[in-house]
């Protein structure tokens, strides 16, 4: 029935269908709890499409299934003065757990693009 936008889970009673949407917004709210990430990395033409409907509160976030298994990719921000790769570590940690406990899909890659440093703005 659904296309490649959803994964498929068997189960005893049925079918299980689970929309890229949803484990778009598990990974974007798994990011922004790891310490050290100050947001996500945003284009001008992404920031259009929320605007139009597109996936609101998931920019950032790529996801792609194949074979009942996804393969995640994040554009963060990290905040000044942390480790990079420390926070990247632990963005994939974070991610892969939480996607595996929450749909019970395999994770096969967690991919951390790190696009900018972000600035706080206290004075």
């Amino acid at each position: 029935m659904p296309d490649n936008n959803y994964i498929t889970r068997m189960s005893e009673q049925g079918i299980v269908y689970i929309s890229e949407d949803v484990v778009a917004a598990i990974v974007a709210e798994a990011v922004r709890e790891v310490d050290g990430v100050g947001g996500f990395a945003t284009s001008l033409g992404g920031e259009i499409a929320e605007r139009l409907g597109k996936k609101p509160g998931t920019r950032g976030v790529k996801i792609a299934f194949a074979e009942n298994e996804v393969v995640v990719e994040v554009f963060v921000l990290v905040q000044y003065g942390v480790v990079i790769s420390d926070v990247a570590a632990s963005v994939q940690e974070s991610v892969a757990s939480i996607v595996e406990a929450i749909t019970g899909v395999r994770v096969k890659a967690v991919n951390v693009t790190v696009c900018g440093i972000a600035f706080s703005k206290e004075k």
